[in-house]
């Protein structure tokens, strides 16, 4: 069966489109806010699909590598999340419970806590959201700042942890920014390096920038005029999704734990996009065998269907009745669907072939990015993948962020706020180093290209014209992310790549990066830090 052949279907056949997609997308354009996003960079109407294949009313199918923004762990309608769904509609049970004991509760619960770290499993206490990740993460927040008495936050250059309030003032930026900028001075939050080897925020990569971030937060919350009170919290993603597909270094994030251990602050782990053997391990904090204090769930938890959960230490279950509620924390179909979802994957050992899939897909991209200097970056972890664009020929001189050897304070404009004096933006060598000496100048890296925003979007485009759906994210939405079910097939994985690699050598030839119009033919950039919606 062809990668773009749907399988057969209880549905009928999509009849003649006769201009109707055309219709919907312009009601759509006219009534929805203009806060929408992803309707705007990929004009389809879906009508069906199955595993990773999105048939739109004009019958033009695709390769759907946005998979819900992750929420789609098994592509759409799989079997095992339909008859899941299914025995809950015909059994008559109530589909909404508010926060009431059911069998569908507790089977889900059971498979849950199945899946978890071991050490926090035994030990777990789990509170039911309202049905989005960003309510998990306002829950998370609520919780530590309860149990610990304290209100502070640290947080982390490039996060996202959704659109609401709490959530917003922790994640690294936003396209509202006088918002968050508000947001985050009211909720106390002391914004830290995370570890970004293209982008170095202190001109050097790997495990030495790696080092240097650690040592930047534990320096800082040492510092009795650093800045940082006591904080209530650390919260972290273990792969940055919407900051560019960036991963925690393993090392680095057990650093984390150590840091955050000995002085008794507790560490949220967001896993909202990365759960669900989505980067290759059961949860992402899995590969480094760091144990959180909290963990945030949502997207794939619910097998598709809206869910989230928050997952912590039974000592910090300190907070009275109806602290944190909301109406629709009892939704039976996603537990039903996500407990589904949680034992195919752990079944089927499909967390250990998105580790396998994604670095067989990871080495592909990088042989192709060789000579093409417009591809800056390839990384990723399992069937998580971002491929940076550049432009390579505009340098330092246009912005890349990295100062050149010798040269004073390493500009840093990903991050926003700098220990020890320093302007924000910046940040004296002779800090950024343990023990207050400077980096050896032969260790600072030649300055990264600067993003190109432009020659992404014109990507997504190429992409959507073969046939493959992409979303974009990163420092300035230059960054081609991959968000595949873990059910691809070798066959799809194939195509998708063949698609993608045609797309940019397409691009590439068209617009090129001397150019920093669109081509004619390509949408418009939309900044892509609104779609992970929560």
């Amino acid at each position: 069966m062809a990668v773009t052949q749907l399988p057969p279907m209880a549905l009928a056949a999509v009849p003649g489109d006769g201009g109707a997609t055309q219709g919907i997308l312009r009601r759509q354009a006219l009534r929805e806010s203009a806060a929408r996003t992803y309707a705007r960079a990929l004009p389809i109407v879906p009508v069906r699909a199955r595993g990773m294949t999105v048939e739109g009313a004009d019958g033009r199918r695709y390769l759907d590598c946005l998979s819900g923004a992750g929420a789609l762990a098994l592509g759409h309608n799989h079997p095992v999340v339909l008859d899941a769904i299914r025995a809950v509609l015909d059994s008559e049970a109530p589909l909404q419970v508010l926060d009431l004991a059911t069998p569908v509760k507790d089977a889900f619960t059971d498979e849950l806590f199945a899946t978890l770290p071991p050490g926090l499993a035994s030990r777990a206490r789990v509170q039911f959201c309202g049905p989005a990740g960003t309510d998990a993460v306002e829950a998370a927040l609520k919780l530590v700042r309860t149990a610990t008495g304290r209100d502070g936050l640290l947080a982390f250059s490039g996060a996202y942890h959704g659109m609401t309030a709490g959530a917003l003032a922790a994640s690294g930026g936003a396209p509202a920014d006088g918002v968050m900028a508000a947001g985050a001075a009211a909720a106390g939050v002391t914004r830290l390096p995370f570890p970004y080897d293209y982008r170095c925020p202190f001109g050097v990569g790997g495990e030495r920038g790696a080092e240097l971030a650690a040592h930047w937060a534990e320096k800082l919350l040492d510092d009795p005029k650093g800045g940082a009170p006591h904080p209530a919290g650390m919260i972290l993603e273990p792969v940055q999704g919407e900051g560019g597909v960036i991963p925690a270094p393993d090392g680095w994030l057990r650093r984390m734990r150590e840091i955050t251990a000995a002085r008794s602050i507790p560490l949220i782990a967001d896993e909202v996009q990365t759960g669900v053997g989505r980067t290759g391990a059961f949860w992402a904090v899995d590969h480094s065998g760091v144990e959180p204090d909290v963990m945030v769930l949502s997207k794939a938890i619910g097998g598709g269907l809206p869910l989230a959960v928050v997952v912590y230490r039974e000592d910090l279950d300190v907070w009275p009745p109806g602290a944190h509620a909301g109406t629709f924390r009892g939704n039976q179909l996603a537990m039903a669907a996500g407990a589904a979802t949680l034992a195919h994957v752990r079944q089927n050992n499909l967390a250990e072939r998105a580790a396998t899939v994604g670095g067989r897909m990871l080495e592909r991209l990088r042989r192709f990015a060789a000579g093409r200097p417009q591809i800056g970056d390839v990384r990723g972890r399992g069937l998580m993948i971002g491929v940076e664009l550049v432009a390579p020929e505009a340098g330092f001189a246009a912005g890349a962020g990295v100062a050149p050897t010798g040269a004073g304070p390493v500009a840093n404009p990903d991050h926003e706020e700098a220990p020890g004096g320093t302007t924000p933006g910046e940040v004296s060598p002779y800090e950024a180093s343990p023990g207050g000496t400077a980096p050896c100048a032969d260790a600072m890296r030649t300055a990264a290209p600067p993003a190109a925003p432009a020659l992404a979007a014109a990507v997504q485009q190429e992409c959507l014209r073969r046939g493959l759906i992409v979303e974009l994210g990163g420092r300035h939405g230059a960054v081609i992310r991959l968000l595949p079910p873990l059910t691809i097939t070798d066959e799809q994985t194939e195509a998708v790549l063949d698609r993608l690699t045609d797309a940019l050598d397409a691009s590439i030839r068209t617009a090129g990066t001397h150019s920093r119009e669109l081509p004619p033919t390509a949408a418009p950039f939309v900044p892509p830090s609104t779609g992970d919606h929560r």
